[in-house]
């Protein structure tokens, strides 16, 4: 067993695992974050995205172990702790963006990741952002419709307020 510290979604955490234990499993079955959903397991999908010290990662491709003192987010971490949901969160419901809901916290922490590089996407762009996340009830053209609704909302929020 290894035993890890880290940080998930603003808890200190400390838990033993197998070493060969993949990101995706120690978050779905020991912390329980379970919008950490396993598709594809090969990285494709995008279904398990997490962000790891802010950046995306496939956490089915990554090892538990490789998170020692390290800080992850999941979709669980993105509403407010008052439970107030995350302008992004908002606008999926706002503009019908959620379908069966499997790739959806995927796509949120992807769009996060995104919007913290680019605030003033255009369709095109995140058309491209979204290349990585495979959703297979929808043409996106709701969620393209919610990403952008989202950025202008957190555009116009004070930079204190921002993700």
């Amino acid at each position: 067993m290894a035993s890890l510290s880290l940080t998930a979604n603003g808890q200190e955490v400390q838990v033993d695992v197998p070493p060969r234990t993949s990101l995706a499993d120690l978050l779905r079955d020991k912390l329980r974050f379970t919008s950490v959903n396993l598709g594809c397991e090969q990285g494709v999908c995008g279904s398990c995205t997490v962000l790891l010290e802010g950046a995306q990662v496939r956490s089915c491709l990554m090892l538990a172990i490789q998170a020692e003192g390290r800080s992850i987010m999941t979709v669980e971490g993105l509403a407010g702790a008052d439970g107030e949901l995350h302008p992004l969160q908002q606008a999926f419901m706002d503009k019908h963006a959620l379908q069966c809901g499997f790739c959806t916290p995927g796509i949120l922490v992807t769009a996060l990741a995104y919007l913290r590089e680019h605030p003033s996407p255009t369709d095109e762009e995140i058309r491209e952002m979204l290349a990585g996340n495979l959703c297979r009830c929808t043409g996106y053209h709701f969620i393209i419709e919610a990403v952008a609704a989202a950025a202008r909302v957190l555009a116009a929020a004070p930079s204190s307020a921002r993700p």
